[in-house]
C-alpha cells in the first residue's frame, strides 16, 4: 500500500481513499482522523463535515473497498448463469479481494478483539451484511426449486468460510504469494464440495 497524500477526486472520495490507505498501513486504532485529513490534502474539520465521526468513516470504508460492494455487483449479473459456474465467480471474487486487500485484513485481524464497542459493532454488522446478501441469493434459489433445503445463511458462513480459512492459511500465516492459477484450481475445488452437498437431486 503506497502512502502520500490523496490529491484527486472529491473531498470525500479522497477522504475514504486517506482513510482506507491509513487503516491499511497503521489500523483503526493507529489512525488519527488528524492523519486522515492530512493525507487526503483537506482540513480535519472537512472530514468531520462529511463524516461526523472516525467509526461512521471506518463504516464507509468498510462499505467502499471491501467484497462487500463487489458481491453486490455481481449478484445481480450471476442470477440467470449455472450454479456451479456463479458459485465460482463468487469464490474467487472474494479471493482475489482478500489477496488486493491484505494489509487491511491482517491488520483488521489482528486488533478486531481491541475495537471499541462501536466499532466491533459496526465490524460485526459489515460481516452480517455480505453473509446476508449471498444467503438472500442461495435463497432465491431454493425457491426456484434449484436447491435442496438447507439454512442458506449457514451455507453462506459455510462457503466464505473455506475460502476465507484458505487465504488465511496460505497468505497470512505461511506468508505465501498466492498465484492465480492456486487460487482458481482451489476455489474450483470447493465449489465442486459446496455445491454436491447443496445442489438439488
Amino acid at each position: 500500500m503506497e502512502g502520500g497524500d490523496v490529491r484527486k477526486g472529491s473531498a470525500r472520495e479522497r477522504l475514504l481513499e486517506a482513510a482506507f490507505r491509513a487503516f491499511s498501513e497503521k489500523g483503526y486504532l493507529g489512525t488519527t482522523t488528524r492523519e486522515i485529513a492530512l493525507k487526503a490534502g483537506v482540513a480535519e474539520v472537512t472530514l468531520f463535515r462529511h463524516f461526523d465521526s472516525k467509526e461512521r468513516l471506518f463504516e464507509e470504508v468498510l462499505k467502499t473497498y471491501t467484497f462487500l460492494p463487489k458481491l453486490k455487483g455481481i449478484i445481480p449479473e450471476i442470477r440467470e448463469l449455472a450454479y456451479e459456474e456463479a458459485m465460482r465467480i463468487i469464490g474467487l471474487e472474494f479471493l482475489k479481494t482478500l489477496k488486493e486487500e491484505k494489509a487491511l485484513v491482517m491488520i483488521m485481524l489482528s486488533e478486531v478483539n481491541l475495537y471499541p464497542e462501536k466499532v466491533r459493532t459496526i465490524h460485526h454488522r459489515f460481516i452480517d451484511e455480505i453473509l446476508s446478501t449471498l444467503s438472500s441469493y442461495l435463497r432465491d434459489l431454493q425457491e426456484r426449486g434449484l436447491l435442496r433445503d438447507f439454512d442458506p445463511s449457514l451455507g453462506a458462513r459455510a462457503f466464505l468460510g473455506m475460502v476465507f480459512s484458505y487465504f488465511k492459511a496460505e497468505e497470512i500465516v505461511k506468508g505465501r504469494d498466492l498465484k492465480e492459477r492456486e487460487m482458481e484450481d482451489t476455489v474450483d475445488g470447493f465449489v465442486r464440495i459446496f455445491v454436491e452437498g447443496t445442489k438439488g437431486r
